[in-house]
């Protein structure tokens, strides 16, 4: 998934990263690798920490709103502004310019794939496998979140609805993180520091 993610920073970088007289030419990739985590790593966050429903209805959602007044859209470019402020020295309006163009572009686009049952290139259930370290694996999330039914009580509370989904999710993400930390060369870190050299 994050090669595909990586691409898709790619091509919405152009006129932002790439034609950016601010960025010399040889940190381009670095930049584009920086998006590309900042996303990733901050979906993550999200669904690590609970926010479910606001993931999904990012990337799954219909009308899905990726303008920066998006929570999460705004704590991934935020993050963003951060990693540019601090590993590339740009200055903050600079950097604020470029997340508030590049992060909701990117994640617009990702939605609309993500959502596009002709795009076999995202979908919901590999995004979320690959932030969760497999934990949607076998789900069938369009099903589920159509209906929710069968074999899904994870908090054992009798019902199943989206708190179950989410406490599955979580509870990946954070051992998905976890293993990151630990150094495991897995993951969305390892394969990053792979893409990237």
């Amino acid at each position: 998934m994050l090669e595909q993610l990586m691409d898709l920073v790619r091509e919405n970088a152009q006129g932002t990263v790439v034609n950016n007289p601010a960025i010399p030419n040889e940190q381009n990739e670095a930049v584009i690798g920086a998006a590309t985590s900042s996303i990733a790593t901050g979906l993550q966050q999200e669904l690590a920490s609970g926010n479910t429903e606001g993931v999904l209805s990012l990337l799954g959602g219909a009308g899905s709103d990726t303008s920066a007044a998006n929570p999460v859209v705004g704590n991934i470019s935020n993050n963003f502004i951060g990693t540019l402020l601090e590993k590339f020295n740009l200055d903050k309006g600079t950097a604020t310019q470029l997340a508030a163009t590049l992060i909701p572009t990117v994640l617009g686009s990702l939605a609309n794939k993500t959502k596009d049952p002709n795009n076999s290139s995202f979908s919901l259930d590999g995004i979320l496998n690959s932030l969760t370290g497999g934990s949607a694996q076998g789900l069938n999330l369009n099903g589920i979140l159509g209906s929710l039914s069968g074999g899904l009580d994870k908090n054992g509370d009798g019902q199943v609805n989206l708190d179950d989904l989410k406490s599955l999710l979580s509870n990946g993400a954070q051992q998905q993180q976890q293993q990151q930390q630990a150094g495991d060369a897995g993951g969305i870190g390892g394969l990053l520091k792979n893409l990237l050299g």
